[in-house]
């Protein structure tokens, strides 16, 4: 009976303050919604940190006629010192896993098809490309091992880290997901005064009622609890949505229009969204129970 009894006081809440009920549900959606797609953000982000550092390489070019490093003072790299950097970046492994050699010729077809379409290709020779060694690494962060072995060396011009203008790159999606994170709490921030006005509100268009259970010695949790469970269901209807709105990017955004579109890197998967949605749930339930609770030890104490 007692169950049957906050049921209905809980559906009769709900109806009674049917606009502030709505309301805390799109805010909680909306909130919530901002708060997931900061999370899928940062799941991105982590994802295309995997996918391009197992693939960085270390580019160390060598010297051609044209070059003006001070390793390159006695002009062009000579075929004994590109044999010897070879055979130094094979002893360096188990650290350097794999090294290819790209020709001038390989470098000029390569610098085409980048810029088939633009008409720097035409101010642009094979001699003007130097030749190099890529380097991929176990581990990409020892690349100061290779730099330090190798820059400056007769025969180099310069040894360029990949890793560098990833991070550049990585730096800014994680301030985008900063200022996504940021706007998401102010939202969050937001839904608990909304709810903490929806209690209020309720708690005194229902004193009577809450007066009444007071005289029949019903305990504070008890008189409560209806009120807890409004607050509860409520966002937990904001969090169902704002779960919908990221399958949405989901379907949507990320497989319908940036995957076909930027084949070249990787994307989340729905073991991402699986990973969210629970916690959206999480956090919509907690902080609207937790607003509820703390403002009903106010304004219903026995």
């Amino acid at each position: 009976m007692r169950a049957t009894f906050v049921t209905s006081e809980v559906g009769a809440g709900l109806r009674r303050n049917l606009t502030m009920t709505f309301a805390v549900i799109i805010t909680v959606a909306v909130s919530l919604a901002l708060f997931g797609v900061s999370l899928l953000v940062r799941a991105q982000v982590t994802t295309m940190q995997d996918f391009w550092y197992d693939k960085v390489e270390v580019s160390i070019f060598l010297c051609s006629r044209s070059s003006d490093a001070a390793s390159c003072a006695s002009g062009a790299v000579t075929d004994a010192q590109r044999d010897q950097i070879r055979a130094d970046l094979e002893s360096l492994r188990p650290l350097v896993e794999e090294v290819y050699y790209e020709s001038k010729t390989e470098a000029y077809e390569r610098f085409q098809e980048q810029f088939a379409n633009s008409p720097i290709v035409e101010n642009v020779t094979e001699e003007a490309l130097p030749e190099s060694f890529r380097v991929k690494l176990s581990d990409p962060t020892q690349y100061d091992v290779v730099a330090s072995a190798f820059a400056g060396r007769p025969g180099i011009e310069q040894v360029n880290d990949q890793r560098q203008i990833l991070d550049q790159f990585f730096r800014l999606l994680n301030g985008l997901q900063a200022i996504a994170l940021l706007i998401a709490i102010v939202m969050l921030v937001v839904t608990v005064l909304l709810i903490v006005n929806t209690m209020r509100v309720a708690a005194f268009s229902r004193r009577r009622e809450t007066g009444i259970m007071r005289l029949v010695g019903a305990s504070n949790f008890y008189i409560q609890l209806p009120f807890l469970l409004e607050a509860a269901v409520a966002a937990a209807l904001g969090a169902g949505l704002a779960i919908l709105g990221l399958v949405a990017v989901k379907v949507f955004v990320i497989d319908g229009v940036l995957v076909p579109s930027f084949q070249f890197t990787a994307f989340v998967g729905w073991d991402a969204v699986l990973a969210i949605a629970p916690i959206l749930l999480l956090v919509g339930v907690a902080l609207a129970s937790l607003a509820a609770f703390l403002t009903l030890r106010k304004y219903l104490r026995v």
